[in-house]
């Protein structure tokens, strides 16, 4: 090596030793702290790291780090339901003996997680049949978002007609969605509980079931879903409604949500009558179709 080419080596390492030292004082990670990385979802081609870097002034506050695993595992669960209590209500559970229904599930997020990105989401969930029966799926799909420690989900039950979701968790409800709507004192807090399934929440229907049209069409309303989808970044939102060929509320309530599914109950609903209910959504909503047996 030359005199010249020492010297140029020589200021390359001090150039790269100024950079250091200039990232180290504005608070930017050094690659030897091996800041956790988040798995990307399944299907995804994303890499990101899990961390989103707050801006301040560095001589006032150090940088701040938002861990979705640490935040979202600070939700309240007073009263978790056991293995065996979730059993005997249906709802899936990590592990459980009937790998073949969980594994449905795990392909469910995985399609609209897929289709969402990254973000949180709120997806409409509705029953093509007459008679509703689309809570526990709409429940077990919540779960299942659930189950990754890096999202947080929250199932809004607005079939204020079929009240079907106490028995699926832990903890006596009260006021819920129609309730908050029409009464401008209550708070969100009033209205969201703990589910007994960790990093899951719920809110239930309310008891102002003559009044639904109207409330759900309010500005309350609309406000109500967009402070829901801010609350954290990474919440999944499933919105469980009414039957959507019979109610005008499931159309009402399309609006608020990015993404549509539907129930098709064995037997009880045609190829047409399918075909119908996908023609009446906002173009692009539509996700899929869940058949029950």
């Amino acid at each position: 090596m030359t005199m010249d080419d020492n010297k140029l080596y020589n200021a390359l390492l001090k150039s790269q030793e100024e950079q250091r030292q200039l990232a180290l004082k504005r608070g930017e990670a050094k690659p030897e702290e091996n800041f956790r990385k988040e798995r990307p979802y399944a299907g995804s081609d994303s890499h990101k790291p899990n961390w989103v870097r707050i801006d301040t002034q560095p001589e006032e506050h150090p940088p701040t780090v938002y861990d979705a695993s640490v935040s979202l595992g600070l939700i309240a669960n007073p009263r978790p339901w056991t293995r065996e209590q979730l059993r005997e209500r249906k709802i899936i559970y990590p592990g459980m003996a009937d790998k073949e229904v969980m594994d449905a599930y795990r392909e469910l997020r995985i399609q609209l997680r897929n289709r969402a990105g990254e973000e949180g989401f709120a997806l409409l969930f509705s029953s093509l049949g007459n008679q509703g029966g689309s809570l526990l799926t709409a429940f077990n799909l919540a779960a299942a978002f659930a189950m990754d420690s890096h999202t947080a989900a929250l199932l809004v039950d607005c079939d204020p007609y079929h009240q079907e979701l106490q028995p699926l968790v832990s903890t006596t409800l009260k006021a819920g969605v129609t309730d908050y709507v029409s009464d401008s004192a209550c708070d969100v807090k009033d209205i969201l509980y703990p589910s007994g399934v960790e990093r899951l929440s719920v809110i239930p229907a309310g008891t102002q079931a003559s009044s639904a049209v109207e409330l759900f069409s309010s500005v309350r309303m609309r406000e109500l879903m967009k402070e829901l989808k801010g609350r954290y970044p990474d919440r999944c939102i499933i919105v469980n409604a009414p039957p959507f060929r019979t109610n005008t509320e499931a159309r009402i309530l399309e609006r608020f949500c990015d993404q549509v599914v539907f129930s098709i109950p064995f037997g009880e609903v045609s190829g047409e009558e399918i075909n119908e209910s996908v023609d009446a959504l906002d173009s692009g909503k539509f996700s899929g179709l869940v058949f029950q047996e």
